[in-house]
């Protein structure tokens, strides 16, 4: 069985204090899953070198020794699905599911990490507490501020707590609905005292993440990992990770990059370098110089998806010198229409490029992701990432070529969130899936149903909370959703509102109380600019739509039929 005991420490931990706060740790899946997670690591090294926390770690296979009575029982939340496990390990410390029926003997229950920054509604039922954003700072304050009201009951502790900037208590917020299966109709706090809108915590500094532990039990084995830049610039419309990690912030070579590099190398000879945009850093070539000195010839490097144009022959060289024998690259598609909707600003020539350049600089492999179902995406659209691959398997014979290819999933507080899953999705995956096997393309599809599930959660609100636990005793499949839906009828909408309708955009959203990096009239500015390479005329109608109806203001129009996904 896995144990602690293979793990190289990088931080020094300290001793508790005696009265120190009880506080259990947990990441709702496997050690090996969850100490690769890189946000997990961070935050656990923030409790465990704070003498006034006492923090002990649950895994769903492993833990350390647990207090009899813990005052806080924290999640790291970095999938959907796992929120089973977060309710197994609910039920296991005989902590009742829902917040609304513990009292002052339990803990509080809080979570964070990226899905319940997203949207945490459907999960709301389960947490006292929610923590929204970057956790440098806010972990900080959040248990300086419980230290405030410690010993307070816990209706005082959770109103003095909501007032932090960044934590939400889901509980101190009424949601009202036009009928028990309709619309929002409001978000509003209980009283005058909880803030309105909650907003998520930027951490602004040039100093960013890098491994707190390394062990050989992790998925990425023995790896330390360096967080390079944060946020992306590109701005893809449907992209999370761009919008909802904003600005895009970059760390420091001097004072971050190279101080962490040489620290990991202490304890391993495998680096990884993360983030949404790598090889956008300003300083990434000094880094890869850096990187490629003599002294390090026994290191392997491992980086994450790598932006098309700035994948060099250089750059390809020094990461197949360095033990990588493959990159992998985000196209979303061969046609230049799509594209230009999505914000994903390259030609195919670039990729074709990028390509020839991966193989010269020594890499075997090449991996291309892209997307099925993009808004106003029609039949041309996938013949011509058809022709693209085929141009490019053509272009570099002896490279491994593979196609990842995902359904579009609406992402809150990004510009494409009002946008449903295309149901024909489903067929263009099995299509792209027969004519690439023709031509000895391999292909890797995500899988469509998962695709579902996932909108679901995206844009689920707190009524998800019921059928996500009835879902539970079902199991994970599409099917498991549907029954549960049927079971539910007239208590909350059909799962096709959720998961394939197109939304208004002057609607209430789960997230409406929930203010990400960018403003919603920001976001509808970004949508009408998308629609309007398929359609001229979209930006104009859209916008006299809006001041006919006298929200300027707020800047806020419809979805109509021009909003179409074929």
């Amino acid at each position: 069985m896995t144990d602690f005991h293979q793990e190289k420490l990088l931080f020094n931990p300290v001793s508790s204090d005696n009265n120190a706060i009880p506080l259990i740790f947990a990441f709702p899946n496997d050690y090996n899953v969850g100490i690769t997670s890189l946000g997990y690591q961070l935050i656990w090294a923030t409790f465990a070198t704070r003498s006034d926390v006492n923090v002990s770690r649950l895994f769903t296979d492993i833990q350390e020794s647990l207090p009899q009575n813990p005052e806080l029982l924290g999640f790291s939340f970095s999938w959907e699905l796992d929120y089973v496990n977060i309710l197994n390990i609910l039920e296991s410390l005989s902590i009742p599911l829902q917040a609304n029926k513990r009292n002052d003997h339990h803990p509080l229950v809080f979570g964070g990490g990226p899905v319940l920054t997203a949207n945490p509604e459907p999960f709301a039922d389960f947490f006292d507490i929610i923590l929204l954003g970057d956790g440098e700072n806010l972990i900080s304050d959040f248990i300086n501020a419980y230290k405030t009201v410690r010993h307070e009951n816990r209706e005082t502790k959770l109103r003095y707590l909501s007032t932090i900037p960044g934590i939400y208590v889901p509980s101190l917020y009424e949601v009202y609905y036009d009928s028990p299966d309709g619309e929002i109709k409001s978000i509003k706090p209980i009283n005058n005292n909880i803030p309105a809108i909650v907003e998520k915590q930027t951490y602004k500094g040039n100093i960013l993440s890098a491994s707190t532990v390394v062990t050989e039990k992790a998925a990425w084995e023995n790896i330390y990992m360096v967080e390079v830049v944060r946020s992306c610039p590109e701005m893809c419309r449907f992209c999370l990770a761009s919008y909802l990690t904003l600005p895009f912030r970059t760390a420091s070579l001097e004072s971050s990059l190279i101080p962490a590099i040489e620290k990991g190398l202490q304890v391993t000879n495998r680096i990884g370098l993360l983030g949404a945009s790598v090889t956008q850093h300003p300083e990434f070539n000094e880094l890869l110089d850096y990187l490629y000195q003599p002294k390090y010839e026994n290191v392997r490097v491992s980086i994450a998806s790598v932006r098309t144009n700035t994948l060099s022959e250089k750059l390809a060289k020094i990461l197949s010198d360095r033990q990588t024998k493959s990159v992998t690259i985000a196209v979303e598609s061969g046609s230049e229409k799509i594209r230009k909707i999505v914000n994903k600003k390259l030609e195919n020539e670039e990729i074709i490029q990028a390509a020839i350049n991966a193989k010269n600089g020594g890499l075997k492999n090449i991996k291309l992701y892209g997307m099925v179902g993009i808004p106003e995406e029609r039949e041309e659209d996938i013949e011509e990432t058809i022709m693209m691959l085929e141009t490019i398997k053509k272009s570099v014979p002896g490279l491994r070529l593979t196609f990842g290819c995902s359904t579009f999933v609406p992402k809150s507080h990004t510009p494409f969130q009002w946008f449903g899953v295309n149901k024909i999705a489903k067929k263009r995956l099995k299509y792209l899936e027969k004519q690439l096997g023709k031509k000895g393309i391999e292909f890797r599809p995500e899988s469509y149903n998962w695709s579902v599930i996932q909108a679901l959660i995206s844009r689920g609100d707190r009524r998800l909370s019921k059928l996500l636990q009835l879902t539970r005793s079902y199991g994970d499949s599409l099917g498991s959703y549907k029954r549960a839906f049927k079971e539910l009828k007239g208590k909350l909408p059909p799962l096709d509102y959720y998961v394939h309708d197109n939304w208004k955009t002057e609607q209430i959203l789960p997230w409406s109380h929930l203010k990400g990096p960018l403003p919603e009239a920001t976001l509808i500015k970004h949508l009408d600019t998308a629609m309007s390479v398929s359609d001229p005329n979209f930006k104009k109608s859209s916008a006299a739509t809006r001041k006919s109806k006298g929200k300027r203001q707020k800047a806020k129009g419809l979805i109509s039929k021009d909003f179409r996904i074929l």
